[in-house]
Order: structure tokens, then C-alpha cells, then sequence
């Protein structure tokens, strides 16, 4: 079945469940632990991160990471896509301005 973009807006790409960090795998349906990522799945995790609006649980006193491991590799991963989710935006931001005369012009064609 072909997912709609507002079902893919929020997809949720990591979460913490039960004191543990976890990933959403190449099939987008298993959650396999953060702690097990390789490097084909975090291209796959970058790869659903820059293809879809992504959300990912931010560890709190009330979801709390508690396997060590897991906190260190979940918290890196996490802020990485934060600073790409930043650099998206802005270069977002800058094409659209850079190109905009172009586009304008050939919208008007």
C-alpha cells in the first residue's frame, strides 16, 4: 500500500521503549535496537529522515534511556539529525532564493 504524505508526516524514526534506544529498520516496520545500527542502517535511518517529515523521542525523567550504550549512540544519532534537520531548512531556504528569478521566469512561460 502507498503511504500518503500526511501519513508520512511525523514518521517516527527513533524511539526509546523500556529504558532502551531503538531505530526503525530498512523495512520501516521493525524497531531494532540503537545499539545494533551498522552502516547501511544509518543510511537507511538518514535516507527516511531526509524523504519524510521524521520525529524522534527526546529522553526525559519520564522516558529515560538507562542502558548506557544505548544513551551514548541514540543521544549522537539524535543530535546529527537535528543539525541536518537545521541544515535542511537553511539550504532549503537558499536554494529557493538563489534560484527564484529562474524559477519565476519559467513559471510564467
Amino acid at each position: 500500500m502507498k503511504r500518503t504524505k500526511s501519513e508520512d508526516w511525523d514518521m517516527k524514526i527513533l524511539k526509546i521503549e523500556n529504558g532502551c534506544g531503538y531505530f526503525l529498520a530498512n523495512n520501516k516496520t521493525d524497531w531494532t535496537m540503537i545499539d545494533q545500527i551498522d552502516k547501511e542502517g544509518l543510511l537507511a535511518l538518514l535516507n527516511l529522515f531526509l524523504d519524510n517529515e521524521a520525529s524522534v523521542d527526546a529522553p526525559s525523567e519520564e522516558n529515560p534511556i538507562s542502558n548506557q550504550a544505548h544513551q551514548i549512540i541514540y543521544n549522537s544519532v539524535r543530535d546529527k539529525l537535528e543539525t541536518l534537520r537545521e541544515n535542511k531548512n537553511r539550504f532549503h531556504d537558499e536554494s529557493a532564493r538563489l534560484y527564484l528569478s529562474e524559477i519565476e521566469k519559467y513559471s510564467q512561460s
